[in-house]
């Protein structure tokens, strides 16, 4: 029999693939809706940004409501909220109309990410978190390469308005499936075997009794584990949200490429940051299983950073496409390198409250993404270059190792703040 936690890590792989096509379909239909729209690269920049803020401001408090009343019910609702606006996107007519419905898009995708980590706290295994979220985190790299290839054809096929339309009604349906197959707690579920309900509930990770169930913010705000894994997140998603939101025009303006074939080139950072992701929950779980749980995140996250910014700097001397995608494949491998040991970082930290602490994590990392969507245009604006924000993307990348030299992540936010 195919255990219970499997169908739980296939069902959020399979969000994670859907919010990510989500997300990336607008990158490609940008020559479209400017187009349509008369939008300038600033403009779009501010699009772009107005997801980025509201993912940003909604992470804490939806990571909150999943720890509260569960990621049952908190992810049937986020994406049929987020379903309803990306379908929203393609009945938009001018440019403010548009950052409304990508602000409320963002807010709508924001509780996802710690609503998986509150399910994966009840259902999976210590020895098991790095690969569980590996694996979902692949699923939003391959959502994203699939994106660009196959949202270019439903692009030139339906057209762009159409697209977002077909994507509203495929997030209906995996919330159904969600609501009636899903239950907070393995001991909750109808159908699952007792053996496999005994074994997770002796090998998942044991709260303490005493902790309390809402985490104050005045914690999590005296905590130096967290504001570090904020600052070191905030720099790994500067680096990952440029290949999310421009480095498809990036890469079709300077090479002079045809939208078909600048989607396939597109593509290839993400499939390379889903295999950077696999191997790091792989890294994640087997240097745990030796016995050292600090080096098991620490060590897959400064590889990443390492690789994230050699590759950003490698790509800045490259002459050709198919150069230049190759180095970006490399630091997208890196940046998402850093996914699993952070999001394990916040689970080990946060326990019960694993939802709002990374949750919040998430938060300050899509200020990076809110920052990258501006930075790229308005530094190239000024300076009439891409340069200096490669170099200022690979500056962030050794900040992060240096934060990562200092992070504990077997002193959970109570410890912290005894002492």
């Amino acid at each position: 029999m195919i255990p219970k936690r499997a169908f739980l890590i296939t069902g959020t792989f399979l969000l994670s693939v859907l919010l990510y096509i989500d997300r990336a379909c607008i990158a490609t239909a940008k020559e479209g809706i400017a187009g349509d729209l008369q939008l300038s690269d600033t403009q779009w920049g501010w699009v772009m940004s107005a997801f980025a803020l509201g993912y940003a401001l909604f992470q804490t408090p939806t990571g909150a409501i999943a720890d509260r009343f569960g990621p049952r019910v908190l992810l049937t609702s986020v994406v049929v909220l987020w379903s309803f606006f990306t379908g929203m996107t393609g009945m938009v007519r001018g440019f403010v109309s548009l950052i409304a419905v990508r602000f409320l898009f963002g807010a709508g995708e924001a509780g996802a990410f710690p609503g998986i980590a509150r399910a994966l706290f009840s259902w999976i295994p210590m020895a098991e978190r790095g690969r569980a979220q590996s694996i979902n985190f692949s699923g939003t790299r391959l959502g994203a390469a699939f994106a660009m290839p196959l949202v270019t054809w439903a692009l030139v096929t339906f057209g762009w308005r159409n697209m977002f339309l077909i994507l509203m009604g495929i997030g209906f349906v995996w919330a159904v499936f969600w609501f009636f197959w899903f239950r907070d707690e393995p001991e909750y579920h109808p159908r699952i075997s007792t053996q496999e309900k005994d074994y997770i509930l002796a090998n998942r990770q044991q709260p303490d009794a005493t902790q309390k169930q809402k985490v104050p913010f005045s914690l999590m705000a005296h905590s130096p584990n967290m504001w570090m894994v904020m600052v070191q997140y905030f720099c790994s998603n500067f680096t990952f949200f440029f290949a999310l939101s421009w480095l498809f025009p990036h890469l079709k303006r300077t090479y002079n490429l045809e939208t078909m074939e600048t989607g396939l080139y597109t593509s290839a950072p993400f499939i390379g940051g889903a295999i950077g992701s696999v191997c790091a929950g792989w890294l994640v779980d087997r240097i745990y299983k030796q016995g050292n749980w600090q080096l098991s995140r620490r060590l897959p996250a400064m590889i990443g950073f390492a690789l994230a910014a050699i590759g950003l700097l490698m790509s800045l001397n490259m002459e050709t496409a198919l150069g230049a995608v190759i180095w970006f494949t490399v630091a997208i491998f890196g940046a998402d390198m850093t996914l699993s040991p952070s999001w394990s970082f916040c689970t080990d930290i946060g326990r019960k409250n694993a939802g709002a602490v990374s949750g919040t994590m998430n938060m300050a990392g899509n200020i990076g993404s809110l920052v990258t969507s501006l930075a790229f245009p308005y530094l190239l604006k000024w300076t009439g270059t891409t340069t200096p924000f490669f170099y200022v993307a690979a500056g962030l990348n050794v900040l992060a190792i240096v934060l990562w030299t200092r992070m504990k992540s077997d002193r959970p936010l109570e410890i912290e703040s005894s002492q």
